[in-house]
């Protein structure tokens, strides 16, 4: 699991692609030096942007971008992860009361999660797609 990064704005196509660039593809390069990694992202504004889309037709030799077709359920595992951490900070007491108070709530549980965690989500991924195939695009309880 890489870093967290604090965004203070909303993202935009010109955001995103420096996040890419500053972050993502460091982290990629260092993980799966081999070129093996693969890259998974949602459908939203920025993620399909056509400077995102260049940049990363730009670095397919790097690693592989996961390509998700429009109007496609939401697949992605980091979905459980958020949910996990916002759990973890909903717990805090007291509750964080600045930016910075929530995002050392978010840190620490994202650094104390154990390593096999994500492992554990990606092995769930057969049974999240046999469930979505099965529901025809609808509603799953995966």
């Amino acid at each position: 699991m890489g870093p967290l990064i604090r965004l203070e704005t909303t993202v935009t196509g010109d955001r995103y692609l420096s996040i890419l660039s500053d972050h993502l593809h460091s982290f990629m390069s260092i993980v799966h030096s081999d070129g093996l990694g693969q890259f998974q992202q949602d459908n939203a504004t920025p993620h399909a942007s056509r400077v995102a889309t260049k940049w990363f037709q730009e670095h397919s030799s790097d690693f592989r971008h996961f390509h998700w077709p429009p109007k496609s359920p939401e697949m992605n595992i980091i979905d459980d992860i958020r949910d996990a951490l916002l759990h973890d900070v909903e717990k805090r007491s007291p509750p964080p009361g600045t930016p910075m108070d929530l995002l050392t709530s978010l840190q620490d549980p994202w650094c104390e999660k154990p390593p096999g965690c994500l492992q554990t989500l990606v092995e769930t991924m057969p049974r999240r797609v046999t469930a979505l195939l099965r529901a025809r695009r609808g509603p799953t309880r995966y």
